[in-house]
């Protein structure tokens, strides 16, 4: 598992420094609302995956450390289904012949932009990458983009705590750990 982004809000559309800035401002309360979210059942979500495999009589295992995949060498070969990272280093090191790698690249909140102006509401989101790479062939065997926004019921903007939001959040994060243990369920 990649290193896990913290809760925050994410506003793509907002492109210009001054358009950040307004979108900041705009959405200060929020942020530092989500900062205080839990990442709920996250950070064990590669555990979760290796309990699964194990159910199918796959000798898994965990790897604790954080794995870092822009720090992993380009790969010598190119290809449809091929990773563009050079996974074979980790064949050795973790004594593995397939590697799981759950990459989070979003958890929070995600409110559209158009330069400075909102074009939609907050909504609750986990965005991020699933993907297994074959550590022989460096070839993908599973790949799929996990990107999960559920919108609030109701009313959004209900600071201090904004309720509407919150089960948002917590509705996109169980549809978001659903969405990558999915594939090993069966």
């Amino acid at each position: 598992m990649t290193t896990l982004p913290k809760v925050d809000v994410s506003t793509p559309g907002a492109g210009c420094l001054l358009c950040m800035a307004a979108a900041s401002m705009a959405n200060s309360k929020l942020t530092s609302y989500s900062h205080s979210l839990p990442q709920e059942g996250l950070p064990k979500l590669k555990e979760d995956v290796a309990n699964l495999l194990r159910k199918r009589g796959l000798n898994a295992v965990v790897i604790n450390d954080d794995l870092d995949v822009s720090k992993l060498p380009g790969a010598k070969t190119n290809g449809a289904d091929m990773a563009k990272k050079d996974f074979s280093s980790l064949r050795a090191k973790y004594a593995v012949d397939h590697l799981v790698v759950i990459d989070i690249q979003e958890v929070g909140f995600e409110r559209p932009y158009s330069a400075y102006i909102p074009s939609g509401d907050p909504k609750g989101v986990v965005i991020g990458l699933g993907y297994e790479v074959n550590l022989a062939t460096n070839a993908y065997e599973w790949y799929a983009p996990i990107g999960i926004r559920v919108a609030a019921e109701g009313k959004w903007d209900e600071p201090p705590t904004f309720p509407g939001l919150t089960n948002a959040y917590f509705q996109a994060l169980e549809a978001g750990k659903d969405k990558f243990l999915e594939p090993f369920k069966g």
